[in-house]
């Protein structure tokens, strides 16, 4: 399977000096473009096993501190959080022939921040949410239903908005490596990357491909 990559290039003297402004501008690009899923990433961590995982996550919030997804506390990322804080993420716009990079050490955000989005979630989510044991054995998918559809009741019957528990919140990487790649024709692509220097700046690299 061959694909050409013929859409766009990168140039250092084009690039921002800040490079979650340079992101914000492909996201805006991703989502124009239909993109499915644009704040789609993947999430890699690693256990005290050493064993890396990836999964998907869905990017809800970034600004010049990090970007934030929220999750099960008691999920395997988040075991694997607590163990070793460092991570990565990567995005892969495949119809603009992209792909970020972003390493860095992970935080969870505050209990304020993490109120606020539960509170905007849909109903049907938060309820989720409090049904799921994430990352743990089930006996059936019949298990998960009925957990669900008792919560629900309990909601209705209460008349009260479910609220976000302990075991569930969000997470912000906080960047120290930044990875913007474009595809190029014959193989050549772009790469370039943001790391930062002894001075707290971002430096601008280019990498071989």
């Amino acid at each position: 399977m061959r694909e050409r990559y013929t859409l766009g290039s990168l140039s250092e003297g084009e690039m921002p000096q800040a490079p979650d402004v340079f992101f914000d501008h492909w996201l805006e690009q991703a989502v124009a473009s239909q993109q499915p899923e644009p704040n789609a990433m993947t999430l890699a961590t690693t256990g005290n096993d050493l064993r890396p995982s990836t999964r998907i996550v869905l990017l809800k919030g970034h600004d010049e501190r990090g970007l934030v997804w929220f999750t099960n506390y008691e999920s395997r990322k988040a075991h694997e959080l607590a163990g070793n804080p460092f991570a990565a993420l990567q995005f892969y716009w495949a119809s603009l022939q992209r792909v970020v990079r972003i390493e860095g050490v992970v935080e969870k955000t505050s209990s304020t921040e993490s109120d606020h989005y539960f509170a905007r979630r849909p109903l049907a989510s938060r309820i989720g949410a409090l049904a799921s044991p994430q990352s743990q054995v089930v006996e059936s998918r019949q298990v998960l239903d009925e957990a669900f559809a008792r919560i629900e009741q309990e909601v209705a019957a209460s008349g009260n908005e479910p609220t976000r528990p302990e075991f569930w919140g969000g997470y912000r990487l906080v960047p120290s490596y930044w990875e913007f790649w474009q595809g190029r024709d014959g193989r050549l692509h772009d790469r370039l990357s943001y790391v930062k220097n002894q001075q707290g700046d971002w430096q601008i690299e280019r990498l071989a491909p």
